[in-house]
């Protein structure tokens, strides 16, 4: 059962637009310590731009703790790495050793998870990286994608849970952990905002189901509407069976996912499961707008979750992810307000007449990659259950 914490403030951000000033006026605000953790940091404009609130709250003598995925970020310039380090930001590497010729489950275990806590009064989480909107190669810009602006008791949770794994990767690699002037035992009390939240977490020790189990719980309870958009949709048996039993019971359910090829494998093997979904009257729409990288859901207009971790292999059963989730009417319709606009603006329904006979032979092929996938998965080892 998913852990809510009242008085928060949760504040919708749609975009890098909304994002990253709101990050960057978070930053220049730090008196004590930032921590930034993401997936991808480019060093495009806005790479740079949030660079240079990292460097000048350096040199405001604010402890900058920056933690990227070795994957990731593994074509991040290695000077500006150093320019970084030079300013006085602490730069670290989740796994920074990459082989490409093995199959250890260690290699798909990656840090994807977007989090910012920004001393005690503000934090961000969503699924939005340190790289410009407009940075799409072969897509129309900009992404389609979501983060929240966090204030209120739940910052306390968020900050211990960015200190753990930056005390943990510094254990590890013998580095000097570095504290700020901020009580290392913050504990914020004090209401800003009057929502119930939880932050929820995905690794590889304690919290191995959480996200799982916080999106099968809200499904189990709902009673009028699902509405799931998320970029990479490949859920295993057990949520699958979650949304065919909501759909019996009469609760309609939507699925918006990315209708622009980004990665091929997930793609085609997300489309062998149109099938099924369609036969249980499951609504499944294609957004083509533009790239969609977004991972939220809205269940009865009460329930919401923003954050990093798609409903695929990869983010339930291997990395690192952070999400928000909000129970708050106020919330979860202006978020099911957002998606809706989405739907009717750039996207695009999928029948079932349609799938069943204008794509024979994109079904065939969608079965054999997502037998592979599977496939892979279970020599890394890992079962279709989850």
């Amino acid at each position: 059962m998913t852990h809510l914490i009242a008085g928060n403030q949760i504040t919708l951000l749609r975009n890098g637009t909304q994002y990253f000033p709101a990050l960057e006026l978070a930053i220049d605000s730090a008196r004590y310590e930032v921590h930034l953790q993401t997936y991808i940091y480019t060093p495009d404009e806005i790479g740079l731009r949030i660079g240079e609130a990292l460097k000048r709250a350096a040199a405001r003598g604010v402890l900058v703790y920056l933690l990227l995925d070795g994957f990731g970020s593994k074509d991040l310039p290695k000077a500006y790495v150093r320019e970084l380090e030079a300013a006085g930001v602490e730069v670290l590497f989740f796994r920074p050793k990459i082989s490409p010729w093995t199959l250890r489950r260690n290699r798909l275990r990656r840090m994807h998870r977007k989090l910012a806590v920004i001393d005690g009064h503000s934090a961000f989480v969503g699924g939005i990286n340190i790289i410009d909107d407009f940075d799409t190669p072969g897509h129309k810009p900009p992404r389609m994608d979501y983060a929240v602006q966090v204030q209120g008791p739940l910052l306390t949770t968020m900050r211990a849970n960015a200190w753990a794994l930056w005390r943990r990767l510094c254990w590890a690699y013998l580095r000097k952990i570095r504290l700020s002037g901020l009580h290392s035992r913050l504990h914020i009390e004090e209401p800003a905002g009057s929502m119930r939240a939880a932050f929820v977490v995905r690794d590889n020790l304690w919290h191995r189901f959480d996200i799982e189990q916080a999106y099968l719980d809200a499904i189990a309870k709902a009673k009028t509407e699902i509405v799931i958009a998320n970029a990479y949709f490949l859920p295993g048996l057990r949520f699958r069976r979650a949304l065919r039993a909501a759909a019996n019971r009469g609760v309609r359910v939507i699925v918006l996912l990315q209708g622009r090829v980004e990665y091929r494998l997930l793609d085609f093997a997300s489309h062998a499961l149109y099938s099924a979904l369609l036969r249980q009257g499951i609504e499944i729409y294609e957004y083509h707008k533009s790239f969609m990288h977004c991972k939220v859901a809205v269940i009865d207009q009460n329930w919401a979750t923003v954050g990093s971790s798609n409903i695929d292999p990869f983010s339930l059963l291997l990395a690192r992810e952070a999400n928000i989730v909000v129970a708050d009417t106020g919330f979860a319709t202006e978020l099911r307000e957002d998606l809706e606009q989405s739907m009717e603006k750039g996207a695009r329904r999928v029948t079932v007449d349609e799938w069943q006979h204008n794509h024979v032979v994109k079904r065939f092929v969608s079965w054999l990659v997502y037998g592979l996938v599977r496939l892979m998965m279970g020599v890394a080892g890992y079962s279709d259950r989850h």
